[in-house]
């Protein structure tokens, strides 16, 4: 377990002199960056785990790699609005673990393992009925078959890879991240393994194409969620949580608490990957080289975007520890600390794309046109680094407060509607070219940074403020 910052007598440091802050905002953003350093590598691995199957796809031909990029897109959706409703559970044990209340965390995760399985089959079902869809938004029919297929296989994943959310954010809330690191590495390595063998019809086995690509990352799923349980069921450290002392069958109240958390971050989480589904999608009209331009300038900004993200979740863990233990202090201090901390790490990744943007397009392609566009594209993309930070962290921060409903409506706002009528305006009516469509969504980003600071500053001062008065 990642150490806490000690326990003060004071319920507050707001009139202290700004130098005496500057130790603790040191201890605390080592503190989140020793609970984000595993989930880092845990978040860049399972971007592998796509990245292995894209490059395995595309061996075997453009049908096989269209079809799995297609599924891709489909199940990228299901499985992260599903993703977003099981962050409940970090929060939640958070605030548990902080207060002391270590037993009552093992009934929420047995309640949010019920949950995680209506969520799985429910994706499971949608996954296997997609091809009237892919009908009616006009994908080309000789992929169809194929991504059909691939989708019909991967979504027996999607139970197992709920039940590990499960589990992971459980392991997240205490602060015990590092399995979670070496599960990935361990589930990156077995996919690539299972992907050459199954695609390519290894091992006397029928080469399947892209249904063995979908049957690889769905074993592979399912071996993560057992390779995290048999850990918590043996390490000491997991047995006062008690997880698995004892059966629940699923109960209302506690559900009910866990979906009215989760389901604002799932629709938030939406709110924002359908954003970039968008623009993509308007690219798509603009002509090829646009597109494959907007696909390497977003695929770099998408690497480099895990850090802040396994930041942001890290600051809701720290937050939640300090407010269980009744410290709102301490929790408004981690809050200021993890956004700072994303925020030097973006103006970093923002200097690489102003500095070195033909380095970074020359890893993707040598074609000139393509190029010139995508390097136009990180000049512009560097402009949104440090929206997307700390949007990605306040809302990191409120997530620690349990705060979810205010910050789904603030992405509801920015992202539908500010962002993307913005980038439809310049990019469709008023044919301004693809730098003036990703203008339009870095506004997006912007008003949703501001305005979700704001509720942070605002939010922690008034818990701040309550604590004083009573």
């Amino acid at each position: 377990m990642q150490p806490s910052l000690p326990q003060r007598s004071e319920p507050s440091t707001a009139g202290a002199p700004t130098v005496r802050r500057w130790p603790l905002l040191r201890a605390e953003a080592g503190a989140a960056l020793a609970l984000a350093g595993p989930l880092i590598i845990h978040n860049l691995a399972l971007v592998g785990m796509g990245l292995t199957d894209t490059i395995m796809a595309g061996l075997l031909g453009a049908n096989t790699l269209a079809a799995v990029a297609v599924g891709s897109n489909l199940w990228a959706p299901v499985f992260l609005f599903a993703m977003g409703v099981l962050m409940a559970q970090s929060p939640t044990t958070a605030h548990l673990y902080g207060a002391g209340r270590s037993r009552e965390i093992g009934h929420y995760t047995q309640q949010m393992a019920w949950l995680s399985q209506v969520l799985g089959w429910g994706g499971f079902f949608l996954l296997r009925h997609t091809t009237s869809f892919m009908r009616d938004i006009h994908i080309e029919s000789a992929i169809i078959p194929n991504a059909s297929a691939y989708l019909d296989a991967l979504a027996w994943g999607m139970p197992g890879v709920c039940l590990y959310q499960t589990l992971r954010f459980t392991s997240e809330g205490i602060g015990h991240t590092r399995p979670l690191l070496a599960i990935a590495l361990g589930a990156l390595a077995v996919n690539g393994v299972l992907d050459y063998v199954l695609m390519y019809g290894k091992l006397g086995l029928p080469a399947l194409g892209a249904v063995g690509c979908g049957y690889a990352t769905a074993t592979s799923q399912w071996l993560m969620f057992l390779a995290l349980w048999l850990y918590m069921r043996r390490r000491r450290l997991y047995r006062r949580l008690e997880i698995f002392k004892h059966f629940e069958w699923p109960q209302w109240k506690p559900q009910r608490e866990l979906i009215w958390l989760g389901v604002p971050i799932a629709i938030g989480i939406f709110m924002e990957s359908s954003l970039f589904a968008g623009v993509g999608l308007m690219m798509g009209t603009l002509g090829t080289n646009i597109v494959a331009a907007h696909q390497i300038a977003l695929n770099y900004a998408s690497f480099v975007f895990m850090v802040p993200m396994s930041i942001a979740l890290a600051i809701s863990v720290r937050v939640g520890h300090a407010l269980g233990r009744g410290d709102p202090t301490g929790a408004r201090l981690a809050g200021f600390a993890g956004i700072g901390l994303c925020a030097c790490f973006e103006l970093l990744s923002a200097l690489s794309m102003l500095l070195f943007p033909r380095l970074i397009v020359d890893i993707y392609t040598r074609d000139a046109g393509v190029a010139h566009i995508a390097v136009s594209l990180l000049y512009i993309g560097a402009l949104f680094q440090l929206s997307d930070g700390l949007q990605t962290s306040a809302a990191g921060a409120l997530r620690g407060y349990k705060d979810t409903r205010i910050p789904m409506i603030i992405t509801v706002i920015a992202y539908w509607l500010v962002g993307f009528p913005l980038a439809w305006l310049f990019g469709i009516p008023l044919h301004l070219g693809p730098q003036m469509i990703w203008a339009g969504f870095i506004a997006g980003l912007t008003v949703a940074a501001a305005l979700l600071l704001r509720r942070f500053l605002r939010l922690s001062r008034r818990t701040l403020s309550l604590t004083i008065q009573s």
